[in-house]
C-alpha cells in the first residue's frame, strides 16, 4: 500500500520535468498568524520560492489525502476554517484514517515531504525545548524528527519562546546537524544573535546542498537544520523582545494553557504585546527563509545533473 498523496498540477508538473520543489507547512496558516496576514502571507511566501526559481509545495491533509502543494482556492480555503486539526507524528495517521482536515507541523511537514520526494522544506522557526520542560517534559516532536527524517530544514533557528539552550543541546545529542548561514551565532527567530555560538556555519547554498548529499552517501539517519538569521531590517532585538516573551509565558500560566494550544496562545499574545511588530518580523523570516531554500533546492538540482 502507498501513502495517500495527491500532487497539485504545479507540483506534479515540476515533479516530472525534475525541477526544484520546496515544501511549506501548513501550521503557518491555521495556528500561526491571524487572518486574513495568513493567506496573504502564504501567497507570498509561494510567489517568493517561485521567484527564486523552485516551485512552492504546501503540504496540508484534507479530507483524508496529503496534499502536496494546494491550488489558491484549496489554500484560501484552508486559511477561513476554524476547525483545522493540528497534526504531528503522533496523530498524522488518525487525521487520515478518519478522512479529515488538518495542517502539518513541522514534524509531519518532514514525513509528507520525504513521501513526496521533496528533499527541502522552508518554515519560519522549529519546535523545541519548551521552558520548564523539567517539569513538564514538553519537548517538540519537531527535534526527533530531524533526527529521523532526511529532509533539509531552513528556519530561523527554534522559536524564541523556547528555551534555546536546551533546544540547541538536544538536537546536538540526537546528531543533527545545526547549519548558521552567514554568521557564527545560531539566530533566534525574531533576533539574528540568540547568545549562542553556532556549531556549523555555512555561507553557500551549494555547499549546504552538497552536505545533505554526503548525509545520504554516508547513510546517516536524518536532515539537517539551517538557521537562517531574520534580515536586518526586520530584526527585534532578544533584549527588546524579551520581556514581552516573559510577560506571555506568564499568561500562559495563568489560564493554564498546555500542549499544541502553547505555541498559538504565545505567538499572538507577543504580537499584541508588540503592537504587530512581531508579526511583521515574523513574515520577513519566513519570506527570507523560503527564499534561501529554493536555492538549495535548485543546487540539488544541479548536483542530480
Amino acid at each position: 500500500m502507498t501513502a495517500p498523496l495527491v500532487f497539485s498540477p504545479e507540483v506534479a508538473l515540476a515533479r516530472a520535468e525534475g525541477r526544484a520543489v520546496v515544501a511549506l507547512e501548513s501550521t503557518i496558516i491555521t495556528h500561526g498568524m491571524p487572518r486574513p496576514d495568513n493567506l496573504e502571507t502564504a501567497r507570498t511566501v509561494e510567489a517568493d520560492i517561485r521567484a527564486a526559481g523552485a516551485t512552492p509545495a504546501t503540504i496540508a491533509v484534507i479530507k483524508g489525502n496529503i496534499h502536496i502543494g494546494l491550488t489558491d482556492d484549496a489554500l484560501a480555503a484552508l486559511s477561513e476554517n476554524p476547525d483545522v486539526r493540528k497534526l504531528s507524528r503522533a496523530d498524522l495517521a488518525v487525521c487520515l484514517a478518519e478522512g479529515a482536515t488538518g495542517a502539518t507541523t513541522v514534524a509531519a511537514t518532514m514525513i509528507a515531504a520525504r513521501l513526496a520526494g521533496i528533499e527541502v522544506f522552508a518554515t519560519g522557526g522549529i519546535g523545541g525545548v519548551h521552558r520548564g520542560a523539567e517539569t513538564t517534559f514538553d519537548v517538540s516532536a519537531d527535534l526527533r524528527e530531524l533526527s529521523r527524517t532526511p529532509v533539509t530544514v531552513v528556519a530561523s533557528g527554534a522559536k524564541a519562546i523556547l528555551d534555546l539552550p536546551k533546544t540547541f543541546e538536544m538536537l546536538e545529542t540526537l546528531g543533527v546537524p545545526v547549519i548558521a548561514f552567514g554568521q557564527d551565532a545560531l539566530p533566534a527567530f525574531w533576533s539574528r544573535d540568540a547568545g549562542l555560538a553556532a556549531p556549523l556555519r555555512l555561507d553557500d547554498p551549494a555547499m549546504i546542498a552538497a552536505a545533505h548529499r554526503m548525509r545520504g552517501r554516508l547513510g546517516l539517519a536524518g536532515g539537517q537544520l539551517v538557521a537562517n538569521p531574520i534580515p536586518e531590517e526586520a530584526e527585534i532585538p532578544a533584549s527588546e523582545i524579551a520581556p514581552h516573551i516573559a510577560a506571555a509565558l506568564a499568561l500562559a500560566a495563568e489560564a493554564d494553557i498546555a500542549a499544541k494550544e502553547v505555541t498559538p496562545f504565545l505567538l499572538s499574545r507577543i504580537g499584541e504585546r508588540t503592537d504587530g511588530a512581531a508579526l511583521a518580523a515574523n513574515i520577513a523570516l519566513v519570506r527570507s527563509n523560503a527564499r534561501l531554500a529554493a536555492r538549495i533546492a535548485s543546487e540539488l538540482v544541479h548536483l542530480a545533473e
